[in-house]
């Protein structure tokens, strides 16, 4: 390598470092720009031959904001009024602690009185704030501040999503084209790469949330039946539960079921295990091959490793990222490997 093309990749490298040092602090918010874009593109790429790139592009994202977002808000919403209120319920006592109590101590024998335990857990809190005095008050007023600070961030960085999604949709076509360019990489090596990356896009995103979303509802279905309150909130906790490969809507139905039945109401307990064991789990099952079309050849346990290295790494979005991330690092190294038999066999 000649001293040019070395200041150049030392360039490079610079710049590249800069440009993540500056888009760091927003990257939740691009990273979700990416991700809307990813799913609406199709729509706009049918959409602007008829009425323009960028009329179509606000159109989407208007569409998006008012039929998405803002009842995913309102929901998220509700389902926070709800936990609320099932904390309220286990404070004052009101929750029905007899059934489950009879059920430690005979099958564990485990003497626990949980009325009188769990209310008086909000009071002890109580008194070791009252206990810290001045400290306390300073973590509330800091604490304060906290909210205020991460509101606005957090109208900062949907500005930021809106806009960049805006631009994504305008000039998509561009974009993929600019990455074709600059990669160095054969057509054939290109069109494998992005498949690749099309393909666990499609298994995170799309298979992954309808699935889990299906599972969620059916799940808020069963406890509405069998008389559960806080359904949303329940709803919306097997939706992020189903999210998570090797987990699922069983971690919510199953506890719930048993819960019945030691609580005193066998017949509902039953129904609700029949439902969640035939119904909701069983789902998934048909439900996969139809929306997975596309949907990438990962191992289950690779996907829940890049869920979770995704978490840690990138935050929520790494949910999505992190097995697209995973999955393209176990592909580059396939290509490498076939790039450099075929180097090798051309060689003899």
């Amino acid at each position: 390598m000649n001293r040019h093309r070395a200041v150049l990749v030392v360039l490079l490298f610079v710049a590249a470092a800069l440009a993540y040092a500056l888009v760091r602090p927003f990257l939740q918010y691009v990273l979700l720009a990416v991700l809307l874009a990813y799913l609406l593109y199709p729509v706009q790429r049918r959409l602007a031959p008829r009425v323009g790139s960028r009329v179509a592009a606000a159109t989407l994202i208007t569409v998006t904001v008012g039929l998405l977002l803002l009842p995913v808000a309102v929901l998220l919403g509700v389902a926070a009024q709800q936990a609320l209120g099932i904390v309220e319920l286990l404070r004052t006592g009101a929750a029905n602690y007899e059934g489950l109590e009879r059920f430690l101590r005979t099958t564990f024998g485990v003497a626990v009185e949980l009325d009188a335990l769990l209310p008086t857990i909000p009071e002890r809190l109580g008194e070791m704030v009252n206990r810290n005095g001045s400290e306390g008050t300073q973590r509330v007023l800091a604490e304060a501040l906290n909210v205020v600070t991460t509101v606005t961030n957090l109208g900062i960085g949907l500005f930021v999503t809106l806009f960049l999604l805006y631009y994504l949709l305008v000039d998509g076509a561009d974009v993929v084209g600019w990455v074709r360019r600059v990669l160095p990489l054969s057509p054939s090596v290109q069109r494998d790469l992005l498949g690749e990356c099309d393909r666990l896009m499609w298994a995170a995103v799309v298979g992954n949330v309808v699935v889990a979303l299906v599972q969620g509802l059916l799940t808020g279905i069963g406890f509405y039946a069998v008389g559960f309150s806080d359904v949303v909130f329940w709803t919306v906790v097997t939706f992020g539960l189903s999210l998570l490969p090797l987990i699922g809507a069983s971690v919510v139905w199953l506890p719930a079921s048993l819960y019945l039945v030691v609580t005193g109401q066998p017949v509902p307990g039953a129904a609700l295990f029949a439902y969640g064991a035939l119904v909701v789990s069983l789902s998934d099952n048909y439900l996969r091959p139809v929306v997975g079309g596309r949907e990438a050849n990962l191992n289950p346990g690779l996907f829940l490793l890049g869920i979770f290295g995704g978490l840690a790494l990138l935050g929520v979005m790494g949910l999505f990222f992190g097995p697209v991330l995973l999955g393209m690092a176990k592909r580059i190294a396939e290509v490498t490997a076939r790039e450099l038999a075929e180097d090798s066999s051309i060689a003899r």
